[in-house]
Formats: C-alpha cells, structure tokens, sequence
C-alpha cells in the first residue's frame, strides 16, 4: 500500500490554497450581508453570488492542494466531467444553504437544518473530485477518517451559513473567513490523509486531462472570478449604505399622520 504525498511542493499549495478559500469566504460573507438588506430580485442576485464565491472557494482550495499531491508509484490525471461536476456541487450546495437561511422564517432553526446538509453536500464534492483522479492504482480510504472529514464539513459548513446572516462588520468578516479557511483546509487533508493507494503494475496510457492541461487553467479562472467579485464588492454600496434609505422610508412614514 502506497500513500499520497500531499506536500510535493513544500507549503507553497497549502498556503496558497488556504489564502483562496479565506477570500471566497470573505467575498462570500460581504454579499450575503449586502443580500439581507436587499429585496426581491437584487436579494436573489447576491446570494447567488455569494454562493459562487464560497463554492469555487472550496473547490479552489481543494484542486490548489492537489497541485501539490503525488503518488510515487503513478502519474495523476483527471476526469474532465467528474471535476466539472464537482465545481457545480460546490456552489449549488453552498447556494441552497445560504438561500434556506436568507429566507427562512427563523433563521437560526433555518442555520441549523441547512448546515449539515450544506456541509454533507460539500464532503460530497471532495470525495467526487477524488473520484476525477485517474493513477495507476485503486484508491482505499480509512472510514475513520472519512467520518471525521464529514463532520469537519458538517461544522465548517454550519458555522460558515451562521456568520453569513450574524456577521456585518469588516472586522468580524475578516475573523470569520480566516476560520472558515482553516475549517475548509482542514477538511480537506483530513480527507487526503485518509486515501491510500494500492498500486498496480499494469502501465497504460491513463484517461483524461493533466493538471497542467485541465486544473491549473480552470484554477486561474475562478481566481479571476475572485478577484473581479473583490472589486465589485468594494465598489458597490455598503450593507449600512444599503440600509439609511430603508431607515429613511421607515422614518418618512412614521412622521406622516394617517387620514
């Protein structure tokens, strides 16, 4: 049995992909903010925003890391499709969790329910995106480990739909995204650590596309999206910006007498 090396490039993945999961986080956080004060379809608009830049977050941060796997005895490849699928995943999940929550009656009922199977729906895009892998060899994983990687998810992913609808502030969003980074990091060498392989001496050409090919152009892309989201967020109003004309109508109304 043969395991995976997950630091081929020392801690240049690691850190690089915890920082990426930390601003999708971040960015993820600041529009569900903004999607609280809003109404009909701008609320809609930045929820799913959100849910695009937490979602591709976890995926980046997840690809990022494999960048920086090997397997000694095999060459890494991957199914196209599979990782695609887990992309979608990512960010629907993410997606219903947060819209359960923004309109649910009771939000913090509406967190507890949302947060395992948002967290649940987020283990399942790691292990599909493992299933993408195509190495001379059968994947084997420790249940133990497993288990103990769903539950990070569940925690992770409840913890994450929370701070969307309680935190505001630019401090808080900070502190926030800088845990939900390590949650998400955490889960996912959790899970690494517990995937072995069992090699095979059979060395045929392997199906689907190398990282270079495939993962590396596919992670420069959503980190463009980031970052063009980064811009759009700080360039449009603020949540206490979005919330003085609400104040004012709601003032203007009481100071009017009714017939």
């Amino acid at each position: 049995m043969n395991g995976m090396h997950h630091f081929q490039t020392g801690w240049l993945a690691p850190v690089i992909a915890y920082v990426t999961a930390c601003l999708g986080a971040a960015m993820g956080l600041r529009c569900t903010a903004r999607s609280l004060v809003a109404t009909g379809r701008s609320r809609l608009n930045w929820l799913l925003i959100a849910a695009a830049c937490i979602g591709s977050g976890i995926w980046t941060m997840h690809f990022i890391g494999m960048l920086g796997c090997s397997v000694p005895s095999s060459e890494i490849r991957y199914d196209v499709p599979l990782t695609l699928a887990s992309l979608l995943v990512a960010m629907v999940v993410v997606g219903l969790g947060l819209l359960a929550v923004a309109y649910g009656r009771f939000r913090t009922r509406s967190v507890l329910l949302a947060g395992p199977c948002t967290g649940l729906g987020v283990a399942a895009m790691h292990y599909l995106g493992m299933a993408a892998l195509q190495l001379h060899g059968e994947i084997v994983y420790d249940r133990l480990l497993v288990a103990a990687s769903v539950l990070i998810a569940v925690v992770a992913a409840t913890a994450a739909l929370w701070a969307a609808v309680m935190i505001k502030g630019s401090w808080g969003t900070l502190v926030a995204s800088l845990v939900m980074g390590l949650t998400i990091a955490s889960m996912h060498y959790t899970a690494m650590t517990a995937a072995q392989v069992h090699p095979t001496p059979v060395r045929t050409v392997l199906p689907g596309a190398s990282p270079i090919e495939f993962i590396f152009p596919i992670i420069v892309a959503v980190g463009s999206f980031l970052f063009v989201t980064c811009g759009f967020v700080a360039l449009s109003p603020t949540v206490q910006e979005m919330e003085e004309p609400v104040s004012a109508a709601m003032s203007y109304g009481a100071s009017v007498p009714s017939e």
